[in-house]
């Protein structure tokens, strides 16, 4: 919505809030539990003098209703940890790559279960996450009132297999009504940025 309530969950440097300042003039808060990334969040915010429209909470998810009320956001974003934390997962020997890429302190259960808390009805979610998870995002969502409506598959080049998938759902939305939109690629074979690719993030394809 243009004047709403937006947060950004799993929020790292805080790329997703800033870029939605372009596109809304709803007040934001981004959500983010590693203190060096929320300190970047932070600094990117008093740099771009966004500090009345954009709040970041170097906070847990799992504790986002400590500090956040519940049924209180007309829209959530969240780009989580994609990978299980699995005794046989091979971890990034970074901590800070680590713990934003598995589920050491959040589960994609726990994620969409906040998600849905922090929503009101008829809100929207939206999420990035990899495709082979898909199946599981859907069972997650049903159990938490989430009705998924989109889905968007992206191909790092043209002839690749989809290495994300975005999600849109509804609170409380009804069932059935699934589309599936238009695939986005994110590379040419020069590696440079396809034309799609250069409107979404810098407005223009040149």
């Amino acid at each position: 919505k243009e004047n709403g309530k937006v947060v950004d969950l799993c929020a790292g440097n805080g790329a997703v809030g800033l870029f939605l300042t372009n596109k809304t003039k709803a007040s934001i808060v981004a959500v983010e539990i590693q203190p060096k990334l929320a300190e970047m969040a932070e600094r990117s915010v008093k740099l771009n003098s966004l500090e009345k429209q954009l709040t970041v909470l170097n906070l847990d998810l799992n504790d986002s209703l400590t500090h956040l009320k519940k049924d209180s956001f007309d829209t959530v974003t969240c780009n989580p940890p994609y990978f299980s934390d699995l005794p046989t997962s091979k971890k990034n020997p970074n901590p800070y790559l680590a713990l934003a890429r598995h589920e050491i302190t959040v589960t994609l259960a726990q994620t969409i279960e906040m998600s849905s808390a922090l929503l009101k009805t008829k809100g929207k979610a939206y999420f990035v996450h990899r495709p082979d998870r898909l199946w599981e995002i859907f069972e997650c969502m049903q159990k938490n009132r989430l009705a998924p409506k989109k889905i968007q598959l992206v191909y790092p080049k043209a002839g690749r297999e989809a290495n994300m998938v975005l999600v849109e759902a509804i609170k409380d939305g009804r069932k059935g009504g699934l589309r599936f939109m238009s695939p986005i690629t994110v590379y040419q074979a020069n590696d440079e940025y396809t034309p799609e690719m250069r409107e979404i993030l810098y407005g223009t394809a040149e």
